[in-house]
């Protein structure tokens, strides 16, 4: 077949590219246009994983090539992408914008003299109903502002590192500025968080902080079986001066 006689060839150009032909050539055109004109390596969604091929992280679509991946760029799915995150990031900035501004607003560390310790007073009561031993605390802030309340937690001795840890014990802080905080170093035992048996008040009139609480009892029980139990029977082995044990029932 002869080639070189058809209308729009060349000499020696061998024949006609068909229209697929055209096209790659189109399209290799376009692409070294593109990698001229557009930086690549700017784009946010562009990346290039350890297969060599490219992928769009927006559409999440995968690519051989860059001429590919600047082609789906310019297509209609890529772009529909684009506008509906510009409206999703537009929108969160409209709600969360004085939220995002006091989060990523830098934390002022606010610098206060201490003046000392305050005044304290602690009193051992105990309840008369349940025998229950417990702690009245009364700590006086006659410097702190209106604004400021006195705080307290309990802290076990394994957080504290002014003395070796005890088990045994736990510890009490009271803090108020712009004084000191204290501790109180009391027994390891359960607290009875049960309304009326732990509360605090602050009076701001005399600026004394006041907290109470009791221990829970320790629980005792006795089993006599065998010869103890047929020794025990009319006998009460029970101290009657003991306040943690009642009698038995009659």
């Amino acid at each position: 077949m002869d080639f070189q006689n058809r209308a729009g060839s060349k000499p020696g150009a061998g024949a006609l590219m068909s229209h697929s032909e055209s096209n790659v050539a189109r399209r290799e055109r376009l692409r070294k246009l593109a990698l001229e004109t557009i930086d690549i390596e700017s784009d946010p969604y562009f990346m290039r994983n350890h297969l060599g091929s490219y992928e769009c992280k927006l559409c999440l679509t995968l690519h051989n090539n860059e001429g590919s991946y600047l082609s789906h760029t310019q297509g209609k799915k890529h772009q529909a992408n684009l506008a509906r995150r510009a409206a999703l990031d537009a929108k969160e900035n409209d709600n969360s914008g004085p939220m995002r501004a006091s989060a990523t607003a830098p934390k002022v560390k606010k610098n206060v003299v201490k003046i000392g310790r305050p005044g304290y007073k602690v009193t051992k009561i105990r309840d008369p109903g349940s025998r229950q031993f417990g702690l009245l605390f009364e700590i006086t802030y006659p410097e702190v502002t209106d604004e400021t309340k006195p705080r307290h937690r309990f802290m076990s001795a394994y957080e504290q590192h002014v003395e070796p840890p005890n088990r045994q014990y736990q510890y009490l802080l009271f803090a108020a500025e712009p004084y000191e905080t204290v501790a109180f170093k009391v027994q390891s035992r359960e607290v009875d968080m049960r309304p009326g048996k732990f509360w605090s008040h602050w009076d701001m009139d005399t600026r004394k902080f006041t907290l109470q609480f009791f221990f829970r009892n320790p629980t005792r029980s006795y089993a006599a079986t065998g010869a103890n139990a047929a020794s025990t029977v009319g006998h009460s082995h029970i101290n009657p001066l003991n306040p943690y044990l009642a009698p038995p029932p009659a």
